[in-house]
C-alpha cells in the first residue's frame, strides 16, 4: 500500500454537490414525522421551519406552489408527517427536506383546518348569541344560495309550496363544492343583501363527505354570513354534519327541508295561536251568556218583581171587569129602550103615526145621545181611575225608587236591612240597585241619632 499516494482534495462546492446528489438519489420521496418549530413565513409565500423530535432536528422548506394547497394552518408545536425529497442548501451547507405534502399526525388536514378556523372565529365573537338576528314573522320573499340542479333546492321549494304557497323565492345559483365554490357562495350572499325585498336567506346544500362540504368551511363564506344584514339560515348536509357556516349563521337547520320548514314555521304557529284564541273567545262568550242568563232568572224570581207583577195583574183584571159590566149595562139599557119603542109603536097605531114617530125619534135620539155621552163620560172616568191607579202603582214600585238612586240592602239571610244596628262590623250584605246587585261587607256601623 502506498502510504504516500497523493490524496484527493475537494472544494467546498464539490463536496457539497456530492452530498446533495447522494441525498437526493438515496432519500427521494421520504416521509418524516416530527414537531414543527421555528416557523417563518416569507413574503414570497414560502414556509421555512424545522422538524424535531427528542434527539434531532432537520430543516424544512415548503415552497409557495405546494403551501397554497395545504388545508390547515401550519403552526409551531404541531405534530405533522411531511413528505418530500432530501436536499442540501449549498450556500450554508445545510441539508433540508423539500416538502411536497404535509398532514397533521393523527388528525386529518381538513379536520384540523376546520378546528383552527372555528377557534379563531369563535375568539373574534362571530359565534356569539347576541349577534344572531331573529327570523321575520311572516317573510314575503326568501333568498336561497345553492346549486340550482341539486336535490336540496327541490326539497326546499316543495316544502315552501306546500306550507306557504304565496311566498316569493329568489335563487342565486352557485357551485356548492369544488374549486371556487366558496367564492361563489360568498358572492351570492352579498348579492342578495343588495336586494331590499329579501326578508330571510337560506344557504346550503345536501349531504356529503367533509371534502364535499368544505366550501361551507371556508373563511370567505363565514365572513359573508357574518356581514349579512339579512337573517341567514345555514342548511348544509344532514343532521350529523356541522360546518363553520352553521356556527356563524343566525340559525342552523339540520337539513335543507328543515330550513324551509323553519322559515315558515312562524306562520303556522300564528295560525295555531289564532285558532286557540278563537276557541277561548267562543268559550268566554258562552260563559258570559250563561252568567247573564242566570242573573236574569234570579232577578225574575225576586219577590219585588213578583209582587209588582201580581199587583199590575189585579188592576188589569179589574179594568176588564169594569169594561164587561159597562158593556152589559149598555146592552140592557138598549134592550129597555127597544121594548119601550115597541110599546110606543103599538100606541102610535091609534094616533098620527108619522107625526108621533118623528117626535119619538127625536126623543129617543136625544136620550140615546145623552146615554152615549154618559157612557163616554163613565168610560173616561173609569179609564182615568185605572190610569191613576197604574201611575200610583208605578210610582210606588220598588223599581221606580231604585231608578231614582235608592237601593235595597239585604243581610246574609236575605232579610231587608232597615236599621244600621241590624248589622255588625264585618257582616256581609248585598245591595240591590236598579241594575245589578253588589256584594259588600260592613266596614263600620253608625246608628242614626235622630
Amino acid at each position: 500500500m502506498n502510504l504516500f499516494a497523493p490524496r484527493k482534495i475537494y472544494t467546498v462546492s464539490e463536496i457539497t454537490a456530492g452530498v446533495k446528489a447522494c441525498l437526493e438519489s438515496e432519500f427521494s420521496e421520504v416521509s418524516i414525522e416530527g414537531e414543527i418549530s421555528n416557523l417563518a413565513a416569507a413574503a414570497s409565500g414560502h414556509l421555512y421551519f424545522g422538524l424535531k423530535d427528542k434527539g434531532a432536528q432537520i430543516r424544512c422548506v415548503c415552497f409557495r406552489g405546494k403551501a397554497r394547497f395545504l388545508k390547515f394552518r401550519v403552526e409551531d408545536g404541531l405534530q405533522v408527517v411531511a413528505s418530500g425529497n432530501l436536499s442540501v442548501y449549498e450556500p450554508r451547507g445545510e441539508y433540508q427536506l423539500i416538502v411536497d405534502f404535509m398532514e397533521p399526525k393523527g388528525f386529518g388536514s381538513l379536520q384540523l383546518a376546520f378546528e383552527q378556523l372555528k377557534a379563531r372565529l369563535h375568539a373574534e365573537g362571530l359565534f356569539d348569541a347576541q349577534r344572531k338576528k331573529p327570523l321575520p314573522l311572516l317573510p314575503r320573499c326568501i333568498g336561497i344560495v345553492t346549486s340550482p340542479t341539486g336535490a336540496a333546492i327541490q326539497d326546499i321549494l316543495r316544502i315552501l309550496r306546500r306550507r306557504h304557497e304565496n311566498v316569493r323565492v329568489l335563487i342565486y345559483p352557485a357551485r356548492v363544492q369544488g374549486q371556487g365554490a366558496a367564492a361563489e357562495i360568498a358572492a351570492g350572499i352579498r348579492a342578495l343583501n343588495r336586494l331590499s325585498e329579501i326578508d330571510v336567506m337560506i344557504v346550503g346544500r345536501g349531504g356529503g363527505s367533509l371534502e364535499d362540504l368544505w366550501a361551507f368551511n371556508e373563511e370567505i363564506v363565514a365572513r359573508a354570513i357574518s356581514d349579512s344584514r339579512i337573517p341567514v339560515i345555514s342548511a348544509v348536509g344532514h343532521e350529523i354534519d356541522f360546518t363553520i357556516a352553521d356556527f356563524v349563521a343566525d340559525l342552523r337547520a339540520p337539513t335543507p327541508s328543515a330550513a324551509a320548514e323553519l322559515v315558515v314555521s312562524q306562520k303556522h304557529a300564528m295560525l295555531e295561536q289564532v285558532a286557540v284564541l278563537e276557541n277561548r273567545l267562543q268559550q268566554s262568550f258562552q260563559f258570559r251568556l250563561s252568567q247573564l242568563r242566570n242573573q236574569i232568572l234570579a232577578l225574575s224570581a225576586d219577590r219585588v218583581f213578583t209582587s209588582t207583577e201580581g199587583r199590575l195583574g189585579y188592576y188589569r183584571q179589574r179594568l176588564d171587569e169594569l169594561s164587561f159590566r159597562l158593556e152589559n149595562r149598555l146592552r140592557g139599557r138598549l134592550g129597555e129602550l127597544n121594548g119601550r119603542e115597541r110599546l110606543l109603536a103599538a100606541d102610535l097605531g091609534r094616533f098620527d103615526l108619522r107625526q108621533m114617530m118623528l117626535l119619538k125619534r127625536e126623543t129617543v135620539g136625544s136620550q140615546f145621545a145623552r146615554l152615549q155621552a154618559a157612557a163616554r163620560l163613565f168610560l173616561q172616568s173609569a179609564h182615568g181611575k185605572v190610569q191613576a191607579l197604574d201611575n200610583s202603582l208605578q210610582a210606588l214600585s220598588p223599581l221606580a225608587v231604585l231608578d231614582r238612586g235608592y237601593a235595597i240592602c239585604r243581610d246574609a239571610r236575605g232579610n231587608i236591612v232597615k236599621d244600621a244596628a241590624g248589622l255588625s262590623v264585618g257582616d256581609p250584605f248585598s245591595v240591590r240597585l236598579a241594575k245589578g246587585t253588589i256584594a259588600a261587607r260592613a266596614e263600620g256601623v253608625h246608628e242614626s241619632k235622630m
